[in-house]
């Protein structure tokens, strides 16, 4: 779900928590810039991602969703598919071949060949669809809820997982990436990533991304904290939001 900034304002505190006293057994991270580059502020940004070392993003909003290939270093759009306006892509991933990306109301989830981005089909999909993510066998998703969905690449459920902190659940789960066993998952309408243990659904950690977007650089425009891509020929992991100018390399510190 998406909403406008006035109304996120008005969502109540209380959807997750991430004070130190119940977090405890939770490591704990901030985020140090490494590099940044130039993003399109026109891409209200669901799924970002890298294969083959190239590297890809889905946006949203009806009228203005695309899927893209973009250039790393300057932020140019190398090609891109748009959807028709009726439809809000969400997040995607490729796995064996194809590309998957789901749409957040329209109960629906588009398949296509990865190599020439040819239509392939469209399945059913029960819920809204929000992030998208693999890990190499299973598609993985999320519907804004506090819980994971594991998924066939034809979109039959396997198992459902859900995900909590210090036995709470964690909800407004959005854009997923797998990395190094976990997965990383935006909290929307907040500045968090938690880390989830996909065997359990329990976040084994927490990364505070306040201020990566300096004030300076925000318009009216600019929406939340929304992107995790990690490049798996280099490990490096980059962070965007949603109509953001920026795109950022950047690593972990561990705070006490």
């Amino acid at each position: 779900m998406k909403f406008s900034p006035a109304l996120r304002m008005a969502l109540p505190l209380m959807l997750v928590c991430f004070c130190s006293a119940c977090s405890a057994r939770v490591k704990q991270y901030k985020i140090e810039v490494v590099k940044e580059y130039t993003h399109d502020t026109g891409a209200y940004t669901q799924g970002l991602f890298f294969e083959g070392g190239r590297f890809y993003e889905s946006t949203g909003q009806f009228g203005e969703s695309s899927f893209r290939e973009v250039e790393l270093e300057t932020g140019k759009v190398l090609s891109k598919m748009d959807f028709q306006r009726k439809y809000f892509a969400e997040g995607s991933v490729m796995l064996d071949g194809r590309l998957f990306i789901l749409t957040w109301l329209n109960k629906v989830a588009f398949v296509y060949d990865a190599a020439t981005l040819e239509y392939l089909q469209t399945y059913s999909y029960p819920r809204e669809g929000w992030g998208l993510t693999t890990d190499g066998k299973s598609l993985i998703a999320s519907d804004g809820s506090a819980r994971l969905y594991f998924l066939t690449k034809e979109f039959k459920q396997e198992r459902v997982v859900n995900v909590t902190m210090d036995g709470r659940p964690v909800r407004n789960l959005n854009e997923l990436e797998y990395i190094d066993g976990k997965v990383w998952a935006n909290v929307y309408t907040t500045d968090m990533i938690v880390i989830i243990n996909p065997s359990d659904g329990k976040v084994e950690a927490s990364i505070d991304c306040s201020g990566l977007l300096p004030r300076i650089l925000r318009s009216p425009d600019t929406d939340v904290l929304n992107g995790i891509a990690r490049n798996p020929d280099t490990g490096k992991i980059y962070l965007t939001g949603k109509y953001w100018p920026r795109l950022y390399e950047i690593k972990l510190v561990p705070t006490k």
